[in-house]
Parts: C-alpha cells; structure tokens; sequence
C-alpha cells in the first residue's frame, strides 16, 4: 500500500531541491522514491508560474510546454541583461 504524504511534506520536499539539494540526497534523506519526488517538483513549478497541477493529459501538456517557454524565456532575459550590463559598462568614459 503506498504512504500518505502531507502537502506540507510534499511543498517541503520539492523546496529542498529548488533550494540546490540533488534529488538523489533528498530522496534518501526523507525516504521518498524519485518518481514521486520528480512529480512533486514539477508541481511546485507549475504552481509557481500559476499553471494549473493537475488536469487531463492535455492540460499537463500545455503546461509543461509553458513552463519550458516561461525558461526560454528566463534565459533570454537574463542574457539581455548581461549584454545590457556589459554594454553600459563599455561606453563609460573614464577621466585621465
């Protein structure tokens, strides 16, 4: 018979490897199988970006496909930025 977690342990779980923990030393510490542990992540950052956690086949679908653009996305920002930075940081013009 499979355990009963609470939604309390699962948040916490999933906030441990968002946190930088592997999931193969979350797994062992709180003796949870990765699939489960994978499934609570994943719900964790659909939450996070406001995506619905559960649904048909098609709706989790439509999700993950969010949730990597929402990354694209995150990626592409950030690389904006640095170039923004660096660009700024280039045309200073420093007195002699």
């Amino acid at each position: 018979m499979p355990k009963k977690y609470t939604d309390e342990f699962k948040k916490d779980a999933a906030g441990l490897v968002e946190s930088g923990m592997s999931q193969k030393q979350v797994c062992a510490d709180l003796g949870v199988s990765k699939s489960a542990l994978q499934s609570w992540v994943a719900k964790a950052q659909y939450a996070t970006h406001g995506l619905p956690t559960s649904g048909d086949a098609e709706t989790m679908r439509a999700s993950a496909q969010a949730l990597k653009r929402i990354r694209e996305l995150e990626m592409e920002n950030e690389v904006l930025r640095r170039a923004a930075a660096y660009l700024s940081q280039a045309n200073l013009k420093f007195p002699k």
